[in-house]
């Protein structure tokens, strides 16, 4: 679904068929990250998808207007971004902030003709990705709570049964 939304509904007109591909691949990777066990589990790895995702689009989108994509700007772009977010106490965005760095650094580099664009299209595929995540998971609990209601409905019907039954004979 999240493939389907970045690829055909929302980015057709504002971007090309490879920034299509690889958004609607980068959807897909940040609705498998918010998918958990439990909702409030899903409901945190969003929140920290969306902070260590934006921190990145920040340091992405202001190197990249300046700058042109080179390696020395990508170490030197994960090398910041991971030493903030040990300053400001958050070492548990540094996975994704450098790995959504890398990708949005190379695929500048790739396309460098519009690579400042590059940070908010990887932004809204992000965003995108982990609203169908945290909607695919709500639906997914509300499924399991009505199974389970009926399971428990069908169960306690029974013992009501054998009681009547006994009770009339």
């Amino acid at each position: 679904m999240s493939y389907e939304l970045t690829t055909r509904i929302l980015t057709s007109a504002i971007s090309s068929r490879d920034d299509q591909m690889l958004g609607g691949m980068w959807a897909v990777v940040a609705t498998l990250f918010v998918c958990r066990e439990s909702y409030n589990e899903s409901l945190t790895a969003a929140l920290s998808r969306t902070a260590a995702t934006s921190f990145s689009f920040i340091l992405c989108l202001g190197y990249l207007c300046f700058f042109p994509f080179s390696s020395v700007g990508l170490f030197i772009l994960i090398a910041t971004g991971a030493l903030i977010l040990i300053l400001i106490r958050r070492p548990g965005d540094i996975v994704t902030a450098s790995i959504t760095t890398a990708v949005v650094m190379v695929v500048a580099g790739i396309s460098p003709e519009h690579a400042w664009r590059q940070p908010i299209l990887r932004l809204f595929d992000t965003l995108i990705g982990i609203g169908v995540g945290i909607t695919a998971v709500w639906i997914g609990r509300r499924l399991h709570s009505l199974r389970n209601v009926r399971v428990s409905i069908v169960r306690s019907e029974e013992p009501q049964l054998k009681i009547t039954k006994e009770t009339l004979q």
